[in-house]
């Protein structure tokens, strides 16, 4: 009776046995809590050995171990919030910066005599006129220009101290005035500023540049320099548009730009490129249903070649008659424009031949109708020969314009085109 016990029990009690030993020993793939831990991409893991089914472990926190997309670094960078566009240009390299107007190195090759530098010298050294940009006829800008102009050229140190002290100056002085100031004397101080590399003096040049940068949408009555440039077909827009060039350039401002280079071509005649412009009467556009700044080749009214007229400002003078009565106006938007041609042109822009040549064939329509470049229109003749070869007589010296000046000195040789 007892064996038969013994028999039916013993087998019992060797399965209670093997089920307590299997609690306590431990199973391949199971580690042990004292197991040295090692850093693998700055994870905390444990060494183990590989097992077919491994079981999983609770984590030591409740923070899940993350997965290889998002695995943090051993020492983890904290997140930066994204800064805005900084308006500070990076510091020009002179051996290889092509300069918003000219170079250092163009003007290396200029001589230091003759009646054009000597005019640039004596307008740098000419009594101060105190900066008002409010004022449109206010020629600081140009006096600032020559400075810089005569530093960039001889390196004499108290020329750049005389353009830094008119160019803090001069900011603010646009409060009060109109657009039309503004476009016609910043892009002097612009270029002035590119010429001494003022952002080899940091704190100066981030004065001036936030400047710049709010300058772009400041609102002098009804407009803004941009709006000035984008609704203006005639000098207001174009003046606006050559200090708009000159800024986007200075602050690296690419979009800006961009959208300058555009509106300057669809004020050229591209119409796909740009066509927001509010014209006035229509009574010199050769298409009245798609107005232009500058009327395409081969336009003709009441049998009177009209190839080259500026209608928003062939319509200071009157409807069409001829010969047509006579103003300053052409002249004076192509003042902006050629401005406004030669900086977006340096940036890469092909502005120059854009529309059939559409500045030299705006000249050529002012002298068929007999209207030469006098006075302060003078150093446009000097810049049209430069980039066309053309042989207009132009004057040495050259007066300054209402924006620019010293052509006679800095573009007077013919600039021969790329091969292509």
């Amino acid at each position: 009776m007892l064996n038969k016990l013994q028999q039916i029990l013993l087998p019992l009690l060797i399965l209670v046995l093997l089920a307590a030993c299997s609690e306590r020993v431990p199973l391949s793939g199971i580690k042990p809590e004292n197991t040295p831990a090692v850093h693998v991409g700055g994870v905390v893991a444990a060494t183990e050995t590989a097992v077919s089914t491994p079981t999983p472990l609770p984590t030591a926190t409740q923070t899940p171990i993350p997965t290889v997309e998002d695995e943090p670094t051993a020492t983890p960078a904290p997140t930066e919030t994204p800064l805005p566009p900084t308006p500070t240009p990076t510091p020009v390299l002179p051996e290889t910066y092509i300069g918003i107007w000219i170079s250092k190195e163009e003007l290396a090759l200029l001589p230091t005599e003759g009646p054009a530098w000597e005019n640039v010298v004596a307008v740098a050294d000419s009594q101060d006129i105190s900066p008002d940009i409010s004022d449109q006829n206010n020629d600081n800008d140009v006096i600032v220009l020559a400075k810089a102009l005569v530093y960039a050229r001889t390196g004499q140190p108290s020329y750049r101290d005389e353009v830094i002290e008119n160019l803090m100056a001069a900011i603010g002085t646009e409060e009060g005035g109109r657009t039309l100031a503004l476009g016609r004397n910043l892009v002097s101080y612009v270029i002035a500023a590119d010429l001494i590399n003022l952002p080899q003096n940091p704190e100066e040049n981030a004065t001036f540049s936030d400047w710049l940068r709010e300058a772009l949408t400041e609102k002098l009555g009804d407009l803004t320099l941009q709006t000035t440039h984008e609704l203006r077909p005639n000098n207001w827009g174009t003046h606006a548009g050559a200090s708009r060039a000159a800024v986007a350039l200075y602050l690296g401002d690419t979009a800006e730009l961009e959208q300058t280079a555009q509106v300057f071509k669809g004020w050229l005649g591209d119409r796909d490129a740009y066509a927001g412009f509010e014209f006035g009467k229509d009574w010199w556009q050769a298409d009245e249903d798609n107005p232009v700044a500058i009327n395409p080749v081969g336009s003709v009214i009441d049998g009177h070649s009209v190839d080259g007229a500026q209608p928003e400002e062939m319509r200071r003078g009157g409807k069409v008659k001829w010969p047509p009565k006579e103003t300053g106006y052409p002249w004076e938007a192509l003042q902006g424009s050629l401005v406004q041609a030669e900086i977006l042109s340096r940036a890469g822009y092909d502005t120059w031949e854009w529309e059939d040549q559409a500045l030299l064939r705006a000249v050529r329509f002012l002298y068929e109708i007999e209207w030469p470049a006098n006075g302060d229109d003078q150093w446009q003749l000097w810049m049209i020969n430069h980039v066309y070869g053309t042989d207009y007589a132009a004057e040495t010296p050259a007066r300054t314009g209402k924006n620019i000046g010293f052509t006679d000195w800095t573009h007077s040789e013919y600039r021969v085109p790329p091969s292509p």
